[in-house]
């Protein structure tokens, strides 16, 4: 979905873990990370890289802006409390 030359994608926290854990966002855009936290417990969205660190409470929903991203792979960011899984995104 795009609005105001913003690129919004949603991804959800299950069981601990980013669902999907690969996102592919267009290079040189902005983009509205919307996370849906539906564990029963508080998740953190963090990234060093990208400057950005969110609580996000159980069954709720946090936005998180990032970019403009830089085209190819890389990780922006990762689930700390109880696990180290990351989200990767792919910038085209």
């Amino acid at each position: 979905m795009k609005r105001s030359g913003v690129c919004a994608i949603t991804r959800a926290i299950r069981d601990h873990r980013f669902d999907p854990a690969e996102v592919r966002v267009p290079a040189g855009k902005k983009v509205k990370l919307v996370v849906h936290n539906q564990d029963p417990i508080p998740e953190e969205f963090e990234s060093h890289e990208l400057n950005r660190e969110k609580l996000i409470a159980p069954g709720t929903k946090a936005s998180i802006f990032i970019g403009p991203l830089k085209p190819g792979p890389a990780v922006f960011g990762k689930l700390p409390i109880g696990n180290q899984q990351a989200i990767k995104y792919n910038a085209a």
